[in-house]
């Protein structure tokens, strides 16, 4: 079954599912890519891995159900307990929150030349942590840093609308969705392929060596494909509001748009 948006669908943006999302996305673009860049070429899926101490910062906008489970322990243990006799400590304890690092793994995707081995192209789908937290985001820009500075053509697929966005020159942009191809015989110069949820995700080229034609990448078609796989209609209630939220203008056109579609 096809997404019920005619691009991006805002629902898969929730913490709880993007993950698998990413995965997919990584997945598929790879398997795409494969057999139409042999023998030349091959793909590469890399992991990037590093520890956050603030996981809770990737999970902005959902209720912490955990805590309120424990909370509701802990209110019911109490009621038991004040049936028994028990002095009353000098200093109550403040009860705190420590930082438990997580590890973070992050995939993406390098093409290389058979002969040489060398890294032509570097494909990046972001993740939230790439957008909202401050180690996540420091090292990938230092990796996007490295890669604009070398030989490696460059693409960054951000389908996340909320979080920083990474850095351009033309302050103007705004989109909720974007595609950077950055090829590495134009930089400064890029190509920015900008999209909101009422649009359908343009294809974009994978830049090789100048010689080679470019493959064009349908990533809207490949969106489709995990919706099906992930059954992802399954999963989602288009009752509920998205998360992150919307804005007002925003949130009234997929209302109208769920409403036409007969899944509100």
């Amino acid at each position: 079954m096809p997404s019920a948006f005619p691009g991006m669908d805002p629902y898969l943006e929730h913490p709880d599912l993007w993950p698998g999302v990413h995965l997919f996305l990584i997945s598929n673009i790879a398997q795409f890519l494969s057999p139409q860049l042999r023998p030349k070429y091959f793909v590469s899926v890399e992991v990037r891995m590093y520890e956050i101490n603030h996981p809770k910062s990737l999970l902005v906008g959902l209720p912490d159900v955990s805590v309120l489970s424990k909370k509701s322990q802990i209110n019911n243990s109490n009621s038991t307990e004040s049936q028994v006799a028990v002095a009353a400590p000098s200093t109550q304890p403040k009860t705190v929150t420590l930082p438990i690092p997580i590890t973070i793994r992050e995939g993406y995707l390098e093409i290389q030349e058979v002969a040489t081995k060398e890294i032509v192209t570097a494909i990046e789908i972001l993740s939230p942590s790439n957008k909202k937290t401050r180690k996540g985001r420091e090292i990938y820009l230092k990796k996007r840093e490295t890669v604009l500075a070398s030989s490696t053509n460059f693409i960054e697929i951000d389908l996340l609308r909320n979080g920083k966005r990474m850095p351009i020159l033309n302050k103007k942009v705004k989109s909720h969705y974007r595609i950077l191809v950055s090829r590495k015989k134009q930089r400064p110069k890029a190509d920015l392929y900008t999209f909101n949820i009422p649009d359908k995700i343009p294809e974009f080229p994978l830049p090789l060596r100048p010689e080679d034609t470019e493959i064009m990448i349908d990533l809207q078609t490949l969106l489709t494909t995990i919706y099906d796989v992930g059954g992802y209609d399954l999963k989602i209630d288009y009752e509920q509001q998205p998360v992150p939220k919307l804005s007002e203008n925003d949130a009234s056109w997929v209302d109208t748009w769920l409403r036409q579609q007969k899944l509100r």
